[in-house]
């Protein structure tokens, strides 16, 4: 049916007067505008000037037949939907038609069956293209609701994480103040941590995606600003890297990058002697398609009870995000040196 709560306007191009005459009355009295044009030509002219919720299309015209005149009208930047109309009994037109991008076609005689066809076949495809148009509206306000979204949650990262920057900045003056080298050492250690965070952030408002963190991306950076924060330098320690390529949440990215930062610093203040050269290395890889595994281990000293040296601070903060993966941080009393490794879900979007 006709949809009524909006005017219909359609193009009808057909070089049968009559015809024309007789559907325009017939449509007019259930809403329709019907806009007459003698061949195809001049329909062309009318569809460019004029706005038009259709047009139906008759096959056999002077110049240029239906079939011709469609491609042209489809061409057009925003086309109607075609009703092709013809009077031939052969099948293989209408098929023709629809292949070429006619919305329906109607069999064409003087009956009032003609009219009523037509008349349906126009409410269908005025009704189709007005549900493609407001889903394609209602598409188009989604997307620009999520690029806002987009937008100001990486402004939110970008402002986290140049407040996070100011904390660790403030550190470091209060570092090269102290004198006791407990303190600073444990000020070293937390301002570690902060960047650990950080950089999550950083790499958030700098990247296309501010819902996952390119973890391959995010822990190079990370053990570059460890080697320098921590001291490894000085200790002739070199930390290795070796990531596969792996997106993870934000929530995930800085729980595994607080379990690197605690044990890579762990390991460069007790896994080797002080001058003694060494390498801590950390890998992250894929376990299947849902699962990851993290690894952090050197050729140290080894372990000191079943666990890593250390003050337990590190361990808590270990554990803690380790739970929030869901998961545990397992050391393997068998290697030389501490090796750790944590096994954790990712999370489908990662």
């Amino acid at each position: 049916m006709i949809p009524f709560e909006a005017p219909v306007r359609l193009l009808y191009i057909d070089d049968d007067r009559a015809l024309a005459r007789l559907v325009e009355k017939d449509l007019a009295r259930h809403g329709v505008e019907v806009v007459w044009a003698e061949h195809g030509d001049a329909g062309l002219e009318r569809l460019q000037a004029e706005v038009f919720d259709a047009c139906a299309l008759d096959h056999y015209m002077p110049l240029r037949d239906g079939l011709d005149v469609l491609p042209d009208i489809l061409a057009l930047p925003e086309p109607p939907p075609v009703i092709y109309v013809t009077g031939a009994e052969d099948g293989r037109i209408a098929v023709g038609a629809l292949r070429a991008g006619a919305a329906d076609y109607v069999m064409k005689d003087v009956s009032e069956d003609f009219t009523a066809l037509l008349r349906a076949a126009v409410g269908d495809a005025v009704a189709r293209r007005r549900l493609e148009q407001a889903n394609a509206r209602a598409l188009e306000e989604v997307r620009q609701a999520r690029d806002r979204a987009e937008a100001l949650l990486r402004e939110v990262n970008h402002r986290v994480g140049n407040s996070l920057q100011l904390v660790s900045s403030f550190m470091s003056l209060q570092h090269r103040e102290l004198k006791d080298e407990g303190a600073r050492a444990a000020l070293r250690e937390a301002q570690a941590r902060i960047e650990a965070v950080a950089h999550v952030h950083r790499r958030l408002y700098t990247s296309a995606d501010v819902t996952t963190v390119a973890m391959e991306e995010y822990l190079a950076g990370l053990v570059e600003e460890l080697t320098r924060s921590i001291g490894a330098e000085d200790r002739a320690v070199t930390i290795a890297l070796q990531a596969e390529p792996m997106r993870l949440p934000t929530d995930q990215a800085v729980s595994l990058g607080v379990v690197v930062t605690e044990l890579v610093t762990n390991a460069v203040k007790y896994a080797y002697a002080p001058g003694q050269a060494g390498e801590i290395r950390v890998h992250l890889q894929a376990e299947g398609e849902h699962h990851g595994v993290l690894v952090v281990e050197d050729d140290g000293a080894g372990m000191d009870g079943g666990a890593p040296k250390g003050t337990g601070l590190g361990g808590k903060i270990i554990s803690a995000m380790a739970r929030g993966l869901k998961s545990a941080v397992e050391f393997d009393t068998s290697h030389r040196g501490v090796r750790a490794r944590l096994a954790f879900e990712r999370c489908p979007c990662g």
